[in-house]
């Protein structure tokens, strides 16, 4: 019997207003698709709230709750607004958190304490986390170092060498569409440093669609495309790479896998 293809996108941002014309109808589809499970990453309070409110309308979806690095500063009240939030059945992690040093003008002493707190908050709840990180990881390994929390390095975009200290820390790798670019070499580099029990795959849309979607919205139905390259690199078939990430995102997030339609 042919072993059916699945896909856990890991890391999307279905809140964006970028699916505000046809967010329903574009989820509604995706089961049929071979999508079994989609994690909604929250950037900020409201995206949050907003994915807990479509998790109740697709339950294939879960959540990460948590504010980004790059939002402005939160509420005084905010890790007790992401507790209570945390406490909804669909919230599987924490994020997405992280670093990020890329424009000018980033506070880092703010985005550290942001990242601890939750970090703490992830602790005490005993969630994953999603970790971002953007020209950042000098301070953001040490910090890891002292935390060592269950998660993924989402989007991940740096060396083999820098894989190899993310997987040491006992963390998963999630890759984009990023693979499918022509100027990939440094991801695929760093896809090769990753084991197959540790590798996730997302889509982080509606930002970095894969070639040959480049310049437009990105979504789940994708994935496909970023899944050939990681069978190709890694040696195995399409329908293994899909059920293996799958299983890793099941296995850190503490959720079951739907059947395909």
């Amino acid at each position: 019997m042919k072993e059916q293809m699945i896909l856990f996108d890991s890391h999307a941002h279905y809140t964006d207003a970028a699916f505000d014309a046809d967010r329903e109808s574009l989820l509604a589809g995706f089961p049929e698709k071979g999508i079994v499970r989609c994690m909604l990453a929250a950037s900020d309070l409201e995206s949050a709230q907003q994915g807990l409110a479509l998790a109740n309308q697709f339950p294939f979806l879960i959540n990460a709750v948590g504010v980004h690095p790059e939002c402005p500063l939160p509420p005084a009240d905010y890790l007790e607004q992401l507790k209570v939030m945390a406490s909804h059945p669909s919230v599987k992690a924490i994020g997405e958190i992280g670093l990020d040093y890329h424009y000018e003008g980033f506070d880092r002493e703010a985005q550290q304490k942001m990242l601890c707190a939750q970090l703490d908050l992830a602790r005490e709840l005993d969630l994953p986390v999603i970790l971002h990180c953007r020209d950042a990881m000098g301070d953001m390994l040490p910090i890891l170092r002292s935390y060592r929390p269950r998660g993924v390095m989402h989007c991940f975009s740096g060396s083999p060498e820098s894989a190899k200290e993310v997987l040491n820390l006992g963390l998963y790798i999630g890759f984009t569409g990023v693979l499918t670019f022509k100027n990939a070499k440094k991801p695929l580099a760093a896809l090769q440093a990753v084991p197959l029990e540790r590798l996730l795959i997302e889509t982080d849309c509606p930002y970095m669609a894969p070639v040959p979607y480049r310049g437009k919205r990105c979504d789940s139905t994708m994935l496909m495309e970023t899944a050939a390259v990681m069978a190709r690199e890694k040696g195995v078939s399409l329908t293994e790479i899909g059920r293996i990430t799958a299983e890793n995102a099941a296995l850190l997030f503490r959720c079951d896998l739907p059947l395909a339609e």
